[in-house]
């Protein structure tokens, strides 16, 4: 077994387990921290597959941002609200739950199958690509191409995501700022 093998089997347990972890997870700290720790696992996946732009964008968009606005939901919600949702039925097997639960199922069903069925190696598709040389190499001039575009082609859309984003920050501080309710 080799250390990219090691390696990928350890990330893919630390990613696994801290998602399972903030499912599972009463304590609504722990599993925002366990949150932060598998988008940070899958950050280390994406490097592991040569994907080092997605892996940047994971951290950056995910934990710098989406999980931001986490926290900042969290510390600006009322006692109240935190209690109660901790004070939620602990049962996870109810009858309320069982189509969830069905469901998630089936999709383990598919999973599983799909991952025993496939033949990676024996793909088509990728016989002929490595036939006739027709595969995409990892160089920077495809990052500095990326970066480019982003920063001229699509410059308006990266923007309106920025002020999306912004507003929901500020609907967040908004929606969780208690009311005086002497006035």
């Amino acid at each position: 077994m080799s250390v990219v093998q090691l390696a990928f089997y350890f990330m893919a347990l630390v990613t696994l387990g801290s998602a399972l972890t903030v499912a599972i997870s009463k304590n609504l700290v722990r599993s925002i921290f366990m949150f932060f720790i598998t988008l940070f696992g899958l950050a280390g996946l994406y490097v592991l597959a040569l994907a080092d732009f997605v892996a940047v964008t994971q951290i950056v968009i995910y934990v710098g941002g989406i999980l931001v606005l986490i926290l900042f939901a969290f510390m600006l919600s009322g006692k109240e609200a935190l209690e109660a949702a901790q004070k939620q039925s602990s049962r996870f097997v109810s009858l309320k739950n069982l189509p969830s639960l069905l469901l998630a199922l089936f999709f383990l069903v598919v999973m599983i199958n799909v991952i025993f069925k496939a033949d990676v190696a024996n793909l088509q598709w990728l016989k002929e690509a490595n036939g006739t040389q027709n595969v995409i190499g990892v160089n920077e001039s495809m990052i500095n191409n990326i970066g480019v575009n982003l920063m001229t082609r699509y410059l308006l859309p990266f923007e309106a995501i920025s002020v999306l984003l912004m507003l929901a920050l500020v609907g967040a501080a908004h929606l969780s700022r208690k009311e005086d309710m002497r006035g």
